[in-house]
């Protein structure tokens, strides 16, 4: 139903409304401070570094023209360091957070009132917790990459190259969406095919859901908590949508 692709954002807004009950706060914010702390300390070094090149690329007698290229050479380093903020932020962060993405997803499912959440098992220790998350993370990456490989191949066909724009905003929309659906599925045992089969039965339901998580990408300081909201909505989605298989 065409209705499906409307209600999409629905649940993205439903889930920055869920993020902030007390609860639910520690999941977002202690990965959010991570990659804070991560990102200002790579920041520091490079910074350093790149002003120890400076004075090595520099002569040291003092002009007008030096001090213009430097400060022509800063401008350059602060607009690489805010393209690589702007595209490297979520995906650091979608690492950082893979952890505490699925107890998330797990507490929501709880506050909702679900009657049965498997939830994680962490029985095994916290470290095999986090690396067997990682792994997951890195496995749906791997598939992301192929598909971004296929629609960059595409781009070069003639004709259908015209539509470029338009099919990286719905393959980048619905990478999104599986990206953030995995999170409760997996804690009820979904493998990632299972997750991709699942979100292909609600296509437009899944693709709104995912292009509105894309447009809140773009949005400054709504994107610093797009990631935990979009996870919680996500599984307010799959409370809704899914989950009644498992009563089956």
């Amino acid at each position: 139903m065409l209705g499906d692709l409307f209600l999409g954002p629905r649940y993205l807004l439903r889930g920055y409304r869920l993020i902030g009950h007390p609860q639910l706060r520690r999941y977002f914010l202690w990965p959010l401070c991570i990659n804070i702390i991560v990102f200002t300390g790579l920041i520091w070094l490079a910074a350093n570094q790149y002003e120890t090149l400076i004075d090595w690329l520099l002569p040291a007698a003092h002009g007008w023209w030096t001090e213009l290229t430097r400060k022509l050479l800063w401008l350059m380093f602060a607009l690489t360091v805010g393209v690589l903020l702007f595209f490297g932020f979520s995906l650091v962060a979608n690492v950082v957070a893979a952890p505490f993405n699925g107890l998330l997803a797990e507490r929501v499912e709880q506050l909702l009132g679900a009657t049965k959440v498997q939830g994680i098992d962490h029985s095994t220790g916290w470290w095999r917790t986090v690396w067997h998350t990682v792994a997951n993370e890195l496995k749906k990456l791997r598939y992301f990459l192929v598909v971004v490989v296929i629609v960059f191949a595409l781009t070069f066909v003639p004709v259908i190259n015209l539509a470029a724009p338009l099919l990286w905003g719905l393959v980048g929309s619905w990478l999104l969406a599986l990206e953030y659906l995995a999170y409760p599925m997996e804690n009820h045992a979904f493998s990632f095919i299972e997750v991709r089969q699942a979100a292909r039965e609600k296509r437009l339901l899944t693709l709104g859901f995912g292009i509105a998580t894309m447009v809140a990408t773009l949005i400054p300081l709504i994107n610093l908590v797009v990631m935990p909201a979009s996870v919680a909505g996500a599984t307010a989605m799959w409370c809704d949508k899914w989950a009644h298989r498992e009563d089956q």
